[in-house]
């Protein structure tokens, strides 16, 4: 099946807000905080939240307001940090809860109120509203559980909690297509990456025992999954989501493509228990690989949705929030980190009954970085950053939605410009 990927004219039109009050708002407001310098959907607008961060990642928004962050810190070992943001005034003020974390990259909350850590290696949680919190390890560290493995090209975990109060991990693969150190592979090979219980490039899902919030045994849910960064909850349903990070560089295998710009295409699944999605031997709607041509991609399970070539979708969340327009309801909103074209974007895919996020795709927000990482407001009222790399994403109890950039360095928050 195939979906639009772009916006239709009747979409956008039907978005736009009525002439009102929001309107007359001065040019360098966006919800009471300094408005960027980016493209967004009639109506919505970007406000600069937090800036001067190092490498943003995963974002929860807080009952009370507040916001927390995985800051990554950089791609080398233990320079990452966990920080809450508190509004105050134009813009919120970052407090430093962790230090000296190896690159946590997600956040979730769990059914016991805790705020669980998605780390390389190891998941962490703590109480949020304690005066000094303490990491406690759940996965991995002193927890008595099997680390996670945390090796190669997708080291990083992604972790959210499904319905059931299990703790779903994204374990990415190690290489980019299953080929060896040289970067070589023999045609046909068997990919023993991806195989077995410690298998790579799989969704892991954890039992908990609840209420200490312990992991217990777990079980690989789905495989074949390059890298699953992007998950979601369709808090309706209860079923799971992913974005599929695929593959590179598969015209160096593809003599007839000058490049890889629009192939192959990203996924949006729709993941059932013990399904098998494919990678590294079949790619788009179950076209085998060019190192693996034999491959017999009727067993794979096909995406639901294919996605731009490389938008590489980071964060994903369902929209539960009342503050955007009705056509926004129960949409799938994901940010498109890639730094190619079809990336630095933040789209809403909009609901379609019961096939769930299958309707047009809308883009929120799109602009590439202007200037340095300051983000000050000049003159012009405008910030002169745009979003480059847009990575997590999250809904406030307001309705707002908090984005993280990790090329900029900094937290936005979209609005409605309905609200003022």
């Amino acid at each position: 099946m195939r979906f639009s990927t772009l916006a239709p004219a009747a979409v956008l039109l039907l978005l736009a807000p009525a002439p009102g009050p929001a309107d007359a708002a001065p040019a360098g407001d966006c919800g009471g905080l300094p408005r960027m310098a980016v493209t967004t959907a009639p109506g919505f607008c970007l406000g600069l939240a937090a800036d001067r961060l190092n490498a943003p990642r995963g974002l929860l928004a807080l009952a009370n307001g507040d916001v927390l962050v995985a800051d990554m810190g950089s791609w080398e070992p233990g320079h990452g940090t966990i920080r809450l943001l508190r509004r105050t005034g134009r813009g919120y003020t970052a407090t430093r809860l962790f230090e000296r974390l190896d690159r946590p990259n997600s956040l979730a909350l769990g059914p016991d109120g805790k705020v669980y850590v998605g780390m390389v290696g190891r998941v962490a949680r703590f109480a949020p509203g304690d005066a000094q919190p303490v990491l406690a390890d759940v996965i991995g560290g002193t927890s008595g559980v099997a680390a996670l493995p945390g090796r190669g090209r997708h080291l990083l975990p992604s972790i959210l909690f499904d319905r059931k109060g299990n703790l779903v991990v994204g374990v990415g693969s190690a290489s980019d297509h299953c080929e060896n150190d040289e970067g070589t592979m023999a045609p046909g090979a068997v990919c023993t990456e991806r195989n077995g219980p410690g298998g790579l490039g799989v969704i892991r899902r954890y039992a908990m025992r609840w209420p200490d919030g312990q992991a217990r045994q777990w079980e690989v849910l789905a495989r074949g999954l390059r890298n699953s960064m992007a998950l979601a909850i369709d808090p309706r349903s209860g079923a799971l989501w992913q974005g599929e990070n695929a593959r590179d560089a598969i015209h160096a295998a593809m003599p007839a493509l000058k490049n890889d710009d629009e192939l192959p295409h990203d996924e949006l699944n729709a993941i059932v228990r013990g399904a098998d999605y494919g990678w590294p031997y079949c790619y788009d709607d179950g076209v085998p690989s060019p190192e693996y041509p034999a491959a017999d991609c009727r067993r794979a399970r096909a995406p639901v949705r294919l996605l731009p070539a490389h938008a590489a979708p980071l964060g994903m969340t369902f929209y539960t929030g009342s503050q955007f327009p009705a056509a926004f309801a129960h949409s799938l909103l994901i940010t498109y980190h890639g730094y190619r074209k079809h990336g630095h974007r933040v789209v809403a895919l909009l609901d379609h009954g019961k096939e769930g996020p299958l309707g047009a795709s809308v883009t929120l927000v799109s602009g590439e970085r202007k200037s340095g990482k300051s983000g000050k407001a000049g003159k012009s009222g405008k910030t002169g950053m745009g979003l480059g790399a847009p990575a997590g994403i999250a809904t406030a109890p307001d309705g707002s939605v908090f984005i993280s950039d990790d090329r900029a360095g900094i937290v936005a928050r979209l609005v409605h410009e309905g609200e003022r």
